[in-house]
């Protein structure tokens, strides 16, 4: 067997720790795949750990870590953006390969980064930053290499999918199942990051980049969370055949309509999906990517998006594809890379300038709830603003009164360009028969 490959990990937490752990249990399985010995030789953690080997060094001097000759993949698990970056760039800059579960760091440096790496001719890879232990950074870019990518889906935020399937299933409002979800640690003491659907947009401008070739795009971006989801609403949906996920989308559009755009929709936000659907029946902390590419179709891939084993499983499959890289000429010399997958899946000069659609140039159907005084020709006025908005009506509900004299209606429309619905919505809250502002929660077939 040829010389052993040297790992740094930087970063001691849940998944630094399961790396080291899933290397003990399976070392001799990553042998016989790689045909090379694996060894961790240096450990970046800010305080010494007993229940290390002693042959590994412990330091927290990552900066002398990052540039150790005794070292040839450097694992950066430490996460946030600044210390991570640094520590990144200075491994790079000493002919380190890297990977990394930082999807916060790459969604808004990976172009600076990945360019970085392209000129020192080493690889950044990343499987572990989006949906944890499902491997779609590998299908997108390798599996699907051969597809158009038309769409893609996805519930990649664990938090957000276990808050929504207990309210559906348990009927418990949303701040109850928060305080369970932070119990439990599916969730922050500061929740915002994956409650307001920040997280799941640092994993969306990834996957978005690599299925349309486009460089990395975070600050545009339309992000929208589930802090107002209520029952009365997942209730609703139920009723009308439809379940409500929290959801990241990438759609590209060809501007065929008289007032849709040419260009790429990045949008995460509440929707209503067909109860039936395969995506809608992902539940608890559950991740899954639905991706529609011609000519294969709808393929979903499922699995555990978070957790020690899932990430750590992600993160060594990395490590893998790179120990292969280094077996396949002299480990000493890192001049050239060339046969691995490019960063983003397409050659770095062939990204498209695409532009990113604004929210209003959307389009997508809408579940409304308007609640309206019980008289006569509400629903008249309602239906005839919709219809000069030229939005199409799927279905209607009219629920019994909630207060004395007042009903809320629920309303699906079918796809409509978001500027359209921006206007109905405003004309109907100037409705005197109208007593609250307009619910309105996107809706998608997912055909």
């Amino acid at each position: 067997m040829s010389h052993s490959i040297k790992l740094a990990i930087l970063g001691l937490g849940t998944v630094g720790t399961g790396v080291i752990n899933l290397i003990n249990d399976n070392l001799d399985e990553l042998k016989r795949r790689s045909g090379r010995d694996i060894i961790i030789t240096e450990v970046g953690t800010r305080r010494q750990r007993d229940d290390i080997d002693p042959n590994i060094m412990q330091s927290s001097d990552l900066m002398a870590i990052a540039a150790s000759d005794n070292v040839d993949i450097v694992i950066e698990v430490i996460g946030g953006t600044t210390l991570a970056r640094e520590v990144i760039m200075h491994a790079i800059k000493n002919g380190k390969h890297v990977v990394t579960a930082n999807k916060a760091l790459l969604a808004e440096h990976g172009n600076e980064i990945f360019a970085f790496a392209e000129e020192h001719h080493v690889h950044v890879a990343y499987e572990a930053a989006v949906a944890g232990g499902i491997p779609i950074i590998k299908v997108m870019r390798e599996a699907l290499a051969a597809n158009k990518v038309e769409w893609l889906a996805g519930i990649i935020n664990g938090t957000g999918n276990f808050i929504m399937t207990e309210m559906r299933d348990k009927g418990r409002p949303f701040a109850d199942v928060l305080s369970e979800a932070q119990a439990l640690g599916y969730a922050e003491a500061d929740p915002t990051f994956d409650v307001e659907g920040i997280d799941a947009a640092h994993k969306l401008a990834l996957l978005a980049s690599i299925a349309f070739g486009i460089p990395l795009q975070f600050d545009k971006v339309y992000c929208e969370g589930i802090t107002g989801i209520t029952l009365q609403d997942v209730n609703y949906a139920e009723e009308l055949g439809y379940r409500i996920k929290h959801l990241g989308f990438a759609v590209r559009r060809d501007g065929t309509s008289d007032d849709a755009a040419t260009g790429i929709e990045l949008r995460v936000h509440p929707t209503l999906i067909p109860q039936d659907a395969l995506l809608a029946n992902v539940n608890g902390v559950k991740n899954a990517v639905l991706v529609n590419s011609h000519p294969l179709g709808q393929t979903l891939y499922c699995g555990d998006g978070a957790g020690a084993g899932a990430t750590a499983s992600a993160v060594m499959a990395d490590v893998m594809d790179l120990v292969r890289v280094l077996g396949s000429k002299d480990a000493d010399d890192t001049s050239n890379n060339g046969h691995h997958v490019p960063h983003l899946a397409f050659i770095p000069e062939q990204l498209s300038d695409t532009p990113i659609l604004r929210a209003e140039q959307m389009t997508t159907g809408y579940y409304l709830r308007v609640h309206a005084y019980d008289s006569p020709g509400v629903l008249a006025d309602i239906t005839r603003i919709l219809s000069d908005a030229g939005i199409n009506i799927d279905a209607i509900l009219q629920k019994p009164a909630h207060k004395v004299g007042q009903v809320p209606v629920i309303i699906l429309t079918l796809p409509v360009v978001e500027r359209r619905m921006n206007l109905a919505i405003e004309k109907i809250e100037k409705l005197d028969t109208i007593t609250d502002k307009v619910v309105r929660i996107r809706l998608d077939e997912l055909a």
